[in-house]
């Protein structure tokens, strides 16, 4: 394996720029909501890279990353051809989980199309069962939430879906989706 010098992490990590390929829009005109998760994967790969879990780390240690739980709020459409670009915040984590949060936002325009709220599972693929970070990729992953923590803590995490009763629907439509001409 290759020696890696010192991690930093920008607060929050920000992906590469990405753009909507036409062959994701729908018949409602604009990205079918399974591509949203496309670009937080792509982001997410990005993010791994650098905290030394890539495939690079599948392949010479047999390591991964599994997601376990996902909760993604759509709040502006997105049409063929925008550019976008991930922004990842780590929230928490310990010996074998990492709670996440993304936005994925329009490059040009910065603002937010969707968010992801996760929890992931380090994994031994060898026995593919749930194990602890190796110590140098725990190291890694304390540096990223040290820099992290002094993001503010999104608004929308462990949002619960459900339809509200009328005396509570006032709390459950604090962030309607927007239509993709108007500017909030």
């Amino acid at each position: 394996m290759k020696e890696r010098g010192p991690v930093f992490f920008f607060a929050p990590f920000v992906s590469s720029t990405m753009e909507v390929s036409p062959a994701w829009i729908d018949y409602n005109g604009h990205m079918n909501m399974a591509y949203f998760h496309v670009f937080f994967d792509r982001a997410l790969e990005e993010a791994f890279g650098l905290l030394g879990l890539g495939q690079e780390y599948l392949e010479e240690r047999q390591g991964s990353f599994f997601v376990a739980e996902t909760h993604t709020l759509y709040r502006r459409e997105l049409r063929a051809y925008d550019p976008v670009r991930v922004t990842l915040q780590l929230l928490d984590m310990d010996e074998k989980r990492l709670h996440l949060y993304m936005e994925l936002r329009h490059a040009r325009e910065g603002w937010i199309s969707a968010t992801n709220e996760s929890l992931g599972l380090h994994m031994d693929m060898n026995l593919r069962k749930v194990a602890p970070f190796p110590d140098d990729i725990q190291t890694n992953i304390a540096v990223m939430k040290t820099s992290h923590a002094r993001l503010a803590k999104p608004q929308s995490l462990g949002k619960i879906i459900g339809i509200p009763s009328p005396r509570n629907a006032d709390r459950t439509l604090r962030e309607p989706l927007v239509a993709a001409g108007t500017r909030h």
